[in-house]
Formats: structure tokens, C-alpha cells, sequence
């Protein structure tokens, strides 16, 4: 039996890839902060919170890492964990830089000190891209991150490339673009606008508030993206991917899909409000996964409309919850 730990498991992301770990049977570790064994919602949503061995630590506490290592055994290690909302980035810097920066060395540390033998794989992201400098992203495109965030993210991937060619470590990087379901935290936008409408068609909100509704994302389901993550680490050697869907969509136009879901025009219940515009916006980002196709055979198996339509059901669930049981939103959505 293969054992895994996973870093931020409690998150999108970890929740997901624990159920495909477990589902490949699997023995499936995962760390937690303390401040974070409130958030056990995702795992019990599907159905695994039980199935999960949690250990305590945190990214910031590499001797943490290292018990969690000799804890576990893993023969693979995910590493999720991050502040990872981007608007957050800019208000906790050094906070964000601490953690999903030099967090990665710190895990990568603790790898090589205790078994050099484990696989890594690193959580980056599209967001380092920032003010692209290629209509369409691929491994080779520079990189210009435009957030605290995509900084930290753009550390943690270069010195993941780093331990990969300097101490010969098994360590890829997946460069996921944005991935949504209904795991996801509503204080990103697909979420904040399911949400809104499963509380707007249930007569429990009147409006909803954006920013900058024309950005463009290319957006995919992460129960997807996180079978990419696994194929990275069966490969014969380490190497960086693109996960993406190689489409964009506006926010607009995601708007149009999730209210139209539930037969109401966006046009009635959205209002632009500046406070929601960034300080530096990434206007368009758009992945050429292209070489995760042909050389981990991966393809996306959900389109947006289904996604947008899965995230709207399960608010509706949720909300309609909330609403019979008198049930604290916070608890519902895992807030």
C-alpha cells in the first residue's frame, strides 16, 4: 500500500486529491494547523473525514514537518498548502510570503534532511503569470507575477526547480490554473456568485457585488485538476505541467451561466462596486495544457456549464439548509 501526505488537506484541493488517493487505495496522511481543525467541512463532505489520518503542523515550522515525515513515511508528498486567496495576498504579505513561499522550502527541506527518495509535487499556480507575456500560457512563458501571492507561488516553484536539480529530488510543479467546485471557498468570485444566486432564488439576498466582471479566467473543475497532480508523480521523471481547460471565460459571462441556471437575468442582481477592484489586476489568463496531454494523457472531463451548474446545486442545498434548520451560515459554508 502506497501512504501520501498531503498539505492543506483541508482545503479545495486536499479534500479532492484525498479522495482519489483513497479511492487508489491509498493510506492517505494529511497535515493541519491548529487554527484550521475547524475547517474539516470539505473532508466530511465527501464522506472521508474518517478515512484521513490528520497530523498536526504548520508550514511555517519546519521541525513540525520533519515529525510529520517520520509519522507518515510517505512515499509522496502534495504540498496545497497556502494562503491562497489573492485579494487577501495584498492586506498579509508577509504572512502570505511566510507560508506559501517559504513554507515550500521548508517542506522541501524537511523532504530531503528525512527521505530524498519521496516524490514532491508543488501546488503552483496561473496567477504567476500575472501581466502575461503570452497570449496563451505554456511552461515556457516568463513570468510576471502582480500580487503578494503570485510572488510567494513564484518562490515556491523555483525552488522547487531548484532542490529538483540541486539534490536530484523527484519534484514537479503543477501550474494550475483556476479550478473551482463546490468545495470551493466563498471568498473567490465562482463561489461568492453560486452562492449569491442560491441565496437570491431563495429569497435570502437581493444583490450581488463584484469587481471587475470582463476579467477572463480559464477555469476547470478540481476534482480534474487534481488527477493531473497524481499522474505527475508516476512519472518516470519530474518535470513541470500547465493544468488548464485552454479556454477563457469572463466573469460576466460565468455570472450569465449560474443565474440562468436558476432562470434569473445577472443584469438585475449584480452591481459593480470599486471595492472589489485589485490593486494591480490580472486581466486575462488562458493555459496551454497541451503538454499535459500528451505527455501525462490528462483531459478535462467537466465543462464550465457543468461546473457552474454542480457549484449552483450544491448552494441551493446548502442554502435551503441554512434556511429550514436556522443553521449560522458560517457553519453551512464552512466560513
Amino acid at each position: 500500500m502506497k501512504t501520501a501526505l498531503i498539505t492543506g488537506i483541508t482545503g479545495q484541493d486536499g479534500a479532492y486529491l484525498a479522495k482519489l488517493l483513497l479511492d487508489k487505495g491509498y493510506k492517505v496522511y494529511g497535515i493541519v494547523a491548529r487554527r484550521s481543525t475547524s475547517s474539516l467541512w470539505r473532508l466530511q463532505f465527501l464522506g472521508i473525514e474518517r478515512e484521513v489520518q490528520l497530523l498536526e503542523g504548520d508550514m511555517t515550522d519546519p521541525s513540525a514537518l520533519i515529525r510529520a515525515l517520520q509519522v507518515a513515511k510517505p512515499k509522496e508528498v502534495y504540498n496545497l498548502a497556502a494562503q491562497s486567496f489573492v485579494g487577501t495576498s495584498w492586506d498579509q504579505p508577509i504572512t502570505t510570503a511566510n507560508v506559501t513561499g517559504v513554507g515550500v522550502l521548508n517542506i522541501l527541506e524537511a523532504i530531503r534532511l528525512t527521505d530524498p527518495s519521496i516524490r514532491f509535487y508543488q501546488a503552483s499556480t496561473s496567477e504567476m503569470f500575472g501581466l502575461i507575456q503570452e497570449p496563451m500560457q505554456s511552461e515556457k512563458t516568463p513570468f510576471y507575477p502582480r500580487s503578494p501571492y503570485g510572488v510567494a507561488k513564484l518562490y515556491g516553484h523555483w525552488i522547487t526547480v531548484n532542490y529538483r536539480e540541486s539534490f536530484n529530488i523527484f519534484a514537479s510543479s503543477g501550474i494550475l490554473f483556476n479550478h473551482e467546485s463546490p468545495l470551493r471557498g466563498i471568498e473567490f468570485v465562482t463561489r461568492k456568485v453560486t452562492d449569491a444566486v442560491a441565496r437570491i432564488k431563495l429569497g435570502r439576498q437581493n444583490e450581488l457585488r463584484l469587481g471587475n466582471i470582463d476579467a477572463q479566467r480559464d477555469w476547470g473543475f478540481a476534482g480534474d485538476y487534481v488527477k493531473a497532480m497524481w499522474l505527475m508523480l508516476q512519472q518516470d521523471s519530474p518535470d513541470d505541467y500547465v493544468v488548464a481547460t485552454g479556454k477563457t471565460t469572463t466573469v460576466r459571462d460565468m455570472c450569465k451561466i449560474a443565474f440562468n441556471y436558476v432562470g434569473l437575468n445577472y443584469e438585475d442582481f449584480v452591481v459593480i462596486d470599486p471595492q472589489f477592484y485589485r490593486p494591480a489586476e490580472v486581466d486575462i489568463l488562458l493555459g496551454d495544457p497541451s503538454k499535459a496531454k500528451r505527455q501525462l494523457g490528462w483531459e478535462i472531463e467537466t465543462s464550465l456549464e457543468q461546473l457552474i451548474h454542480m457549484m449552483v446545486e450544491a448552494d441551493l442545498q446548502r442554502v435551503g439548509k441554512e434556511t429550514q434548520e436556522g443553521i449560522a451560515p458560517a457553519i453551512i459554508l464552512g466560513a
